[in-house]
């Protein structure tokens, strides 16, 4: 018997954000779209939906309230409805403007493509946004996590994320070699399989212009082009000198460059000013662990954003704690970056922490800032009071280890 068609029943309370001149009018009391995703994805989300409606309730005195709508998507909608993504739940998510997400899977080497990865570019959420810092408590292999708090601009729909490739042997692989040796005097070999690497200006100045603009409304320090141009010089290497073309057109009173700064201001930047710098992505690796506080905003290709932001999530305790969105010019999809771990789905067990802190995330998104900072101190004092979930409790002395679902509560206890 074939699956049937997903048809969805928006809540009858509540009312849509819309966008004005490319701001978000948001109501009282939003529908967002929540996807719980796969594996782990209900038991994070559910914590998390429970936590965010608190921190609304008691920043805003239940004059405020999130009317939250779920919509299918992974394998439990693929079960269900024969879709991995439903157009109907894609068509929610467009019209509802904002949403939260769990974890979603994607397979390796063959199959269906990232889930993620068709929401980032079916509704061109091209800034994958990951604030990486530490919550004093959490547990680190380094020596000074408190000194890493960075925010990335990952561009979300090119690079090799545009799936441009084709498999070794197949016909358009044979072609495309063909046409290379032919036209180009490119030698493939025939057991390759063949990927394009492709890097736009309109799509790397959206990414870094906006990357600039949030250093410049939350008063940070500079902006750092993450990139492989010394070997890649007219994809990479073009993403580092747009960058620089957006900040030197765009943002001339805003910005300064870091080589301003050496040879006129005497390697102090001026007052009010953001540094504007590039670094090869190699190097970045090591900086972040050698000069980690040198670095504030980071806004970079997709593949190395892909690396460098699990990199710094790892100096301060791990994925579990690493929350992520992808963010277009004004629809926005908020998400914990670790994945589904399904040997413990259903099992109430893993830490919520990430998913929670994406709730966070969006709360400031919809301007709801009081209720995202009550809610982000709440989960920072409930980790110094050392209580956690396994992962975090077999690392710290003294700690008191609870299920997903009761870290939630001790949240909601410390609004």
């Amino acid at each position: 018997m074939p699956a049937q068609p997903l048809k969805l029943k928006p809540p009858t309370e509540g009312h849509k954000i819309v966008i004005v001149e490319g701001r978000l009018k948001v109501p009282d009391d939003p529908i967002l779209p929540i996807i719980e995703g796969d594996g782990i994805g209900p038991d994070v989300t559910k914590a998390a939906r429970r936590a965010i409606s608190a921190s609304v309730e008691r920043a805003f005195g239940g004059r405020r309230r999130i009317v939250w709508y779920d919509v299918p998507a992974g394998e439990v909608a693929m079960f269900k409805y024969g879709e991995l993504l439903p157009p109907a739940t894609f068509d929610a998510i467009r019209e509802y403007v904002v949403a939260l997400k769990g974890p979603l899977t994607t397979p390796i080497g063959a199959g269906f493509r990232s889930l993620n990865v068709a929401l980032r570019q079916g509704l061109d959420l091209y800034a994958n946004t990951r604030p990486v810092y530490w919550i004093p408590g959490v547990p680190s292999p380094v020596k000074h996590p408190e000194r890493m708090n960075i925010v990335i601009f990952r561009e979300a729909t090119e690079d090799v994320y545009a799936g441009i490739e084709w498999e070794k042997g197949s016909e358009e692989a044979g072609k495309l070699r063909k046409f290379l040796a032919d036209e180009l005097r490119v030698k493939v070999p025939e057991d390759a399989g063949i990927g394009l690497k492709q890097i736009s200006e309109f799509k790397t100045k959206r990414l870094v212009r906006k990357a600039i603009r949030y250093a410049i409304q939350n008063g940070r320090r500079s902006v750092a082009l993450v990139h492989k141009g010394n070997i890649m010089k007219y994809t990479e290497g073009a993403f580092r000198a747009w960058g620089y073309e957006v900040a030197r057109q765009e943002f001339p009173k805003e910005t300064v460059t870091q080589a301003e700064v050496d040879r006129s201001h005497g390697g102090t930047p001026p007052e009010g000013k953001v540094v504007i710098k590039d670094v090869v992505a190699d190097n970045m690796f090591q900086q972040l662990l050698t000069r980690t506080e040198d670095y504030d905003v980071l806004a970079t290709p997709n593949l190395n954003g892909d690396y460098l932001s699990d990199a710094a999530a790892a100096q301060i305790g791990g994925l579990g704690v690493a929350p992520g969105a992808n963010i277009g010019d004004a629809h926005a999809l908020f998400e914990p970056i670790h994945g589904t771990a399904p040997k413990y789905a259903g099992m109430d067990k893993v830490n919520p922490t990430a998913e929670i802190l994406a709730g966070v995330m969006m709360l400031e998104y919809l301007g709801w800032r009081e209720a995202g900072g009550t809610l982000r101190e709440a989960v920072k004092k409930t980790i110094a009071q050392k209580i956690v979930t396994y992962d975090l409790a077999r690392q710290m002395e003294g700690a008191k280890e609870v299920k997903c679902s009761e870290f939630a509560d001790a949240v909601m206890r410390n609004l």
